[in-house]
């Protein structure tokens, strides 16, 4: 029983996660989430009583998936440059395998910011801890002096781009050559990763 009811739910999350994706919270209705679940409308409401009971737990789902990784590979006691290519790995694996998610952050981050806050502090993250083990790998020597808020920046904005922009690198990078476009992207771990380490690293630059 337990079991067809974890699969009822499962198919209603990844049926709204599609739904949600293609069309925002606004544009969502609960009739199109029921109907790509292959379920009636009542049941939907059985397992989450409204779009936004049903959003909040898309929403906190992928949030789960994007940030608390960050944290503990930080908080790792390996060198500073292992944590940059972890989280370059991380991120980029994650991101290959739902490339939907920097659009759809976006979209609702724009339309509702407090939400989003309200769910990062929920899943615990805070980029403070974070910002401090930057400081003292500047400390050691281990990272050339800057601005740790540019260092994460730069590091996220350079996994995450491509993916927002994937339409854009496919149609005027690539002539809508699906193969080089690809390889593209599959060459982005190896290619961010060394571009990050010789911008920061003493003796790379």
């Amino acid at each position: 029983m337990n079991t067809k009811k974890d699969n009822t739910e499962d198919k209603i999350l990844d049926a709204a996660k599609n739904v949600f994706v293609k069309k925002g919270m606004e544009g969502a209705r609960m009739q199109e989430i029921a109907d790509e679940a292959g379920i009636n409308k009542a049941l939907l409401h059985y397992y989450f009583r409204s779009k936004d009971k049903l959003f909040d737990a898309i929403f906190s789902k992928i949030i789960g998936l994007a940030f608390p990784k960050i944290g503990e590979i930080f908080q790792s006691d390996q060198a500073f440059a292992w944590k940059v290519e972890q989280v370059i790995d991380t991120y980029l694996s994650l991101l290959m395998k739902h490339p939907y998610l920097p659009a759809f952050i976006l979209k609702e981050v724009n339309r509702d910011p407090s939400m989003f806050f309200k769910l990062v502090l929920k899943h615990g993250f805070s980029p403070a801890p974070i910002f401090e083990i930057i400081e003292e790998a500047m400390d050691r020597g281990e990272i050339i002096r800057m601005n740790p808020q540019h260092l994460v920046v730069h590091v996220l904005s350079m996994c995450i781009f491509p993916f927002a922009a994937k339409p854009i690198i496919h149609f005027v990078l690539f002539d809508e050559d699906k193969q080089a476009t690809q390889a593209f992207f599959d060459e982005r771990k190896q290619e961010v990763k060394q571009f990050v380490l010789r911008a920061i690293t003493p003796e790379l630059k």
